[in-house]
């Protein structure tokens, strides 16, 4: 969270922000940094030209980067996307826009097939109406040697009629479903998968490198939070991971909280697939931006003390408590990343292949108005979704 958090903006005090002017600020476009650029809004989308008597906005001494992309989030705000009310998933994707999220998967863990299905089903609505944009299913198709926070009475193999089932409910809202490709009928859901345009991502695995060859060869594209929920990698049996990062056709989710991954296993991520194949992601839980305390992530208890959520039983890493802004300042003055790289793996690359890149994930007129406004620390200072400010940036 910033250290000086700006004010969340009241429904009674953010109109539309019609035709206004970004100004002063260091712009970062598909094409490099401008400083002292303009970002002109328009109706709620980015334009290319202004009239005379549009409003301006100096923003001198601070960043502008597209509103974050996050494809893999269980929740935030105190609400879970697995079991909360409509209020409650509201309430998390909140949460995550005003930390600069403006574009948001949710993502569902493991439990009984027709519970999910009748999850994908209310969540496929809030998908239509434009919160949300789309599904993932991580588990129950994952292994149980990988299991991490997956309750193991639950889990079964990707049989591709249980996986078809999913998707049926989704009524085609569903984006990606994380599977342990090596367990019988995987191959064959990554098939499905790959044929209905959904995202088959290799995670909670214990795949060979040459089982996960063959997962990739067969349509999976996603590495589900790389290094974590898999075997490490060895110099006489690599596994996926050097499978997954050699590979041009697969992007690696990274979760750059300080808990999940060493330093040197993200910058080694960074260098072997470089910046056009990593995605950051959260896997935030229900306490991301919430607190400390007792929370449950799908049957199974959670306890977060200092922002690390671990199962009660047995202590496993159990999701994250991170916001996209905290992962964006971390990779800038933690990691030492380049800006650039930095919004390559936290907007565009998620928009890409989510398949929304034509309207959101970077800063190019005619698409939406998803913008964030970053100090010279990198703490944000506002945030625009969709032409209306979340966050009233706090400047000058």
């Amino acid at each position: 969270m910033a250290a000086s958090a700006p004010r969340a903006a009241h429904a009674a005090r953010t109109p539309h922000a019609g035709s206004t002017v970004l100004t002063g600020a260091r712009v970062v476009l598909p094409t490099g940094t401008v400083d002292g650029g303009r970002v002109i809004i328009e109706g709620g989308r980015i334009a290319g030209a202004a009239h005379d008597d549009t409003a301006s906005l100096d923003l001198s001494g601070h960043w502008i980067v597209p509103g974050f992309v996050d494809m893999h989030n269980h929740g935030g705000g105190g609400a879970s996307f697995t079991s909360g009310s409509v209020d409650d998933v509201l309430k998390g994707i909140r949460t995550h826009r005003e930390h600069g999220t403006t574009t948001l998967v949710a993502s569902t863990v493991t439990g009984e097939m027709d519970f999910l299905a009748h999850r994908a089903g209310f969540l496929s609505e809030l998908v239509e109406q434009g919160e949300l944009a789309g599904i993932h299913f991580e588990g129950p198709f994952i292994s149980p040697c990988r299991k991490g926070a997956h309750s193991e009475a639950l889990l079964r193999d990707p049989d591709p009629a249980e996986v078809r089932k999913l998707l049926d409910a989704a009524r085609g809202t569903a984006r990606m479903v994380t599977l342990a490709t090596e367990l019988p009928g995987g191959i064959e859901s990554v098939r499905l998968l790959a044929e209905h345009g959904v995202i088959a991502a290799v995670g909670h695995t214990d795949a060979t490198y040459e089982q996960t060859v063959e997962a990739i060869d067969a349509g999976a594209t996603v590495a589900t939070h790389l290094f974590n929920a898999m075997p490490p990698l060895g110099h006489r049996a690599p596994g996926p991971i050097a499978a997954l990062l050699e590979d041009e056709r697969v992007t690696v989710e990274l979760i750059n909280d300080g808990t999940h991954l060493h330093p040197a296993a993200l910058e080694l991520a960074f260098h072997r697939a470089g910046a056009g194949r990593v995605a950051f992601v959260t896997d935030a839980m229900d306490a991301a931006g919430f607190g400390d305390g007792r929370y449950e992530l799908g049957p199974l208890a959670v306890e977060v003390k200092e922002g690390v959520a671990r199962l009660v039983e047995g202590g496993s890493i159990a999701g994250s408590t991170l916001t996209q802004d905290t992962a964006f300042k971390r990779a800038a003055t933690v990691d030492r990343l380049p800006v650039e790289d930095i919004v390559q793996a936290i907007s565009a690359n998620p928009a890409r292949l989510l398949g929304v890149y034509d309207t959101v994930g970077s800063l190019e007129p005619g698409k939406d108005a998803d913008l964030v406004v970053l100090d010279e620390e990198f703490s944000v200072k506002g945030v625009l979704h969709k032409g209306e400010w979340v966050i009233d940036p706090q400047v000058g």
